[in-house]
């Protein structure tokens, strides 16, 4: 791999471990899908690593909770949770941390250009991920975006707003 340097694979794995933290601050809700800062974690991965690191970061926290590791949301793991109505919107992070990274280092210092990336990486993982939801609850299109997309779209949006915010400033902390 093409620039595999410790300082690379230090930083993927310590952003893997802060998605696992942030997947476990949530607030659970009724349609199976609990709010959760795992999508910050994802955010942050792609912005700070770039799309290429920040894509590893994120497969190591999926593949992670694939073998068992309990990482996801409410301490879950294995592929029983990759398999659940859940699934869709984990799998969906890896285009979230790409669509992330394509902002570092061509719009660096464009905070609407990176909120714009980060509302398309937001937009992929509710596609993906309702339509997984869709697939295994057997729900409609309209009862799935009104338990899986809409109670989300605020917070969705304070974190990437946020995010592009904090990014630069991070990014300019870690060269140092």
């Amino acid at each position: 791999m093409k620039n595999m340097t410790v300082k690379n694979l230090v930083f993927c794995a310590l952003m893997a471990a802060l998605i696992v933290v942030f997947a476990q601050v949530q607030i659970p809700l009724p349609g199976l899908v609990p709010i959760s800062l795992a999508t910050f974690g994802v955010m942050m991965s792609g912005l700070l690593l770039g799309w290429h690191w920040g894509a590893v970061a994120v497969a190591v926290y999926i593949l992670l909770g694939a073998v068992g590791v309990p990482v996801f949301a409410g301490f879950k793991g294995g592929l029983s949770a990759l398999m659940g109505p859940t699934g869709g919107y984990i799998i969906g992070y890896l285009p979230y941390a790409v669509l992330a990274g394509l902002s570092y280092p061509a719009l660096q210092e464009k905070y609407w250009g990176r909120c714009v990336l980060l509302a398309l990486g937001t937009a992929a993982c509710y596609i993906l991920g309702t339509a997984w939801f869709i697939h295994v609850t057997g729900r409609t299109l309209a009862e799935s975006l009104s338990l899986c997309v809409l109670p989300f779209l605020p917070g969705d949006a304070a974190k990437v707003l946020l995010s592009a915010f904090l990014a630069p400033r991070l990014r300019k902390a870690i060269k140092n």
